[in-house]
């Protein structure tokens, strides 16, 4: 077993978290992955790439994103709640701040095609933004059901000049996708990145997603700072699905004190259901039934449409670093709307996942005049229409 000293620092040379990550792969693809960790080491390190991210996350994403408190609900909730705002990044969600880093990174190893996996659309619109900004080829794999849920985010994904292509395998959601996706790059890899849109797959992504958006913890715990006179939150809490935006937030407060929060979908909700197993070119925690196979997810949310989670979580579960509780379809509802009518913000249905759990815990595990930072990491004008639609089914 290989550990991690400190909670959130770099996998083991195997590109595990304790028990979990790895690198499973078809052999065609060992030296893809390879040349893929060599060419991030080196750019992490080279302040030229590092400058170029953080100017384009600057001046083209909106950075830094503010954090905002959400008085009304506070006083309705009776603790202090501060929103991490990924919503205000350009396209829409905490996305582009890993989207950004591996275009760059697809640039520099002189690949100039990305294909990338999409739920609810958030991933795709900005890989095919990053695309357009760049001048790379881009090719987006959304389940076919998702695309009949998210058909706003597909009609932008193709204005921004990105080819769509639908999944119909299997569930044809978001875990069709990636296994698509995976079989591009296998077929293309000499000309192809694969631009992977959370903390999954096989070494080194979720190491490397995870530290393309610990931006957002970054950010957020010295704004945590500044507001609260040198005190970190309470409690952090972010939704999961593979838990980019978890990840991210997490990094920043993972040597605090505050109570680290990941919220899955509950009818998805690997940490809490799931057992170790290896998809995607990883070992993680992941539904399955007693012959191993695969168990489909099933959420309100197209992005947290996933049977498993990133291995990093996975072991932050295990080691008690962290902890992983459900949302429903119908408190999800019901937060999507309280966000809207007590502040004026429309959450996208991901992180309402998170408001909903702080809905349901406030008074309890949350203790009252707790301070809570929430992590919205993406807006909610994607999922108007599907909202619209459940209410006036009676749904919430």
């Amino acid at each position: 077993m290989t550990t991690v000293p400190v909670p959130m620092g770099r996998p083991g040379p195997d590109g595990r978290f304790g028990d979990f990550g790895g690198r499973f792969v078809p052999e065609s693809l060992v030296p893809a992955c390879m040349e893929l960790e060599q060419a991030f080491a080196e750019a992490w390190a080279d302040p030229a790439y590092r400058n170029r991210l953080d100017a384009i996350l600057r001046d083209y994403g909106g950075r830094p994103t503010p954090v905002t408190e959400c008085f009304r609900l506070s006083e309705r909730l009776g603790a202090r709640v501060l929103l991490k705002r990924e919503d205000l990044v350009h396209a829409g969600s905490h996305k582009l701040n890993n989207v950004i880093g591996q275009a760059l990174l697809a640039e520099r190893m002189g690949k100039r095609r990305m294909v990338a996996e999409t739920g609810a659309g958030q991933h795709g619109v900005a890989t095919a933004t990053a695309a357009a900004l760049l001048g790379l080829e881009c090719t987006v794999y959304m389940g076919e059901t998702d695309i009949e849920r998210q058909a706003l985010n597909v009609f932008r994904m193709e204005l921004l000049g990105a080819e769509v292509r639908p999944v119909r395998s299997g569930s044809r959601t978001l875990k069709d996708a990636v296994n698509e996706a995976l079989r591009d790059w296998v077929a293309t890899v000499d000309s192809t990145h694969y631009c992977l849109g959370s903390v999954m797959g096989p070494h080194p992504f979720p190491y490397m997603v995870r530290q393309l958006q610990r931006v957002v913890g970054d950010e957020a715990r010295e704004q945590c700072r500044a507001l609260l006179g040198g005190h970190d939150p309470d409690v952090v809490v972010a939704c999961v699905g593979g838990g980019s935006n978890a990840a991210g937030t997490f990094a920043g407060f993972s040597e605090t004190t505050a109570r680290l929060v990941g919220v899955e979908a509950a009818g998805g909700a690997a940490v809490t259901d799931g057992i170790p197993g290896v998809l995607h070119g990883m070992c993680s925690l992941l539904l399955q039934d007693e012959a191993g196979q695969i168990l489909e997810a099933e959420s309100i949310s197209a992005g947290l449409d996933y049977p498993g989670v990133g291995p990093e979580h996975a072991h932050l579960a295990a080691i008690g670093r962290a902890e992983y509780d459900r949302a429903t379809d119908e408190e999800v509802l019901a937060a999507f709307r309280l966000m809207a009518e007590t502040e004026g913000i429309l959450p996208a249905l991901e992180p309402a996942h998170a408001v909903a759990w702080l809905v349901r815990e406030a008074g309890r595990s949350v203790p009252s005049g707790a301070t809570v930072l929430v992590t919205l990491s993406g807006r909610g004008d994607k999922d108007v229409a599907q909202v619209r639609d459940l209410l006036a089914g009676g749904t919430a």
